[in-house]
């Protein structure tokens, strides 16, 4: 009876290995909502300081295009960068900081994204938060600083970089555009970072940054003349707060809502229909910061 034993346990085992050797790559497993032992680690406080640097430098930037292209176009100067400049600006920094902070943080930099990583189980929900916060407190920074180079007279003449819907547009309009453009970006996060594709093919993970760059540089050139587009609520956040609009606080809660929204749907299709669940069917070691 033992030696039966015996040979059944051999046959699964070699089954077993069978199988696991067949698949090249892991699904991390879900990651702890609630993971109190992150909160004594350096790691995740030095991650929050790039969050907050990241966020700071990528506002400031991208902002700065915007009020620099207004001020030379009013100047008569030249054109300024147009639409596509200020496309590239966003999307261009976008690349050049993920690249930057993936090995820090992930390279999140906007909380939508980092939402959308907190309900595919990617991130814990203590690390959620602070990177939430620190990229709110970054973008707020960020605009103070593109206020002080221009000045306030030139920063408030030019609307502060703040997003608003566009005249002619509705509310509904530039809400489903909000939620749109953060869809292709999101779901582009997931889709550069997924762990199947980054074990087979090797051009991924290097490719990460730049098609992320490129997934806001599209949502940009599409949803600017609606909204100037946000799909970053800390981008919106710090513009209005610095701005201090009327109309751009009034129409603040579409550049939170479509956003969540947008990286909801992006999470729910990448991780349930695409990839068949992989976030409740995964397993092998604890990893965080899959994302990228």
């Amino acid at each position: 009876m033992a030696a039966g034993e015996g040979k059944l346990s051999t046959e699964a085992n070699v089954n077993s290995d069978t199988t696991m050797s067949s698949k090249d790559y892991l699904d991390p497993p879900p990651t702890p909502l609630l993971d109190a032992g992150e909160l004594g680690k350096w790691s995740l406080y030095r991650a929050t300081i790039a969050e907050f640097t990241a966020t700071l430098l990528f506002v400031y930037v991208a902002v700065a295009t915007v009020i620099g292209h207004k001020r030379q176009t009013d100047a008569e100067a030249c054109s300024g960068a147009g639409v596509l400049g200020i496309a590239w600006a966003f999307g261009g920094m976008i690349a050049v900081l993920v690249y930057c902070t993936a090995g820090i943080s992930g390279g999140h930099i906007n909380p939508a994204v980092t939402f959308g990583l907190l309900l595919a189980r990617k991130v814990s929900l203590p690390r959620a938060f602070l990177y939430m916060a620190a990229q709110c407190l970054g973008a707020i920074c960020g605009a103070a600083m593109v206020r002080a180079v221009h000045g306030a007279h030139h920063y408030a003449l030019y609307g502060g970089g703040a997003n608003e819907v566009a005249p002619g547009y509705s509310k509904a309009g530039a809400l489903l555009a909000e939620a749109a453009g953060t869809f292709v970006l999101v779901y582009t996060v997931f889709s550069a970072t997924d762990p199947k594709r980054m074990a087979r093919d090797s051009h991924v993970p290097v490719l990460a940054p730049l098609l992320i760059g490129f997934a806001v540089l599209m949502a940009h050139l599409a949803t600017i003349p609606v909204t100037g587009t946000g799909i970053n609520p800390a981008r919106s956040l710090g513009a209005a707060v610095v701005y201090n609009g009327k109309k751009a606080w009034a129409d603040q809660w579409i550049f939170w809502v479509g956003p969540l929204a947008g990286a909801t749907v992006a999470m729910a299709y990448h991780q349930y229909v695409l990839r068949n669940g992989a976030a409740k069917h995964s397993f092998g070691s604890n990893h965080h910061d899959v994302e990228a």
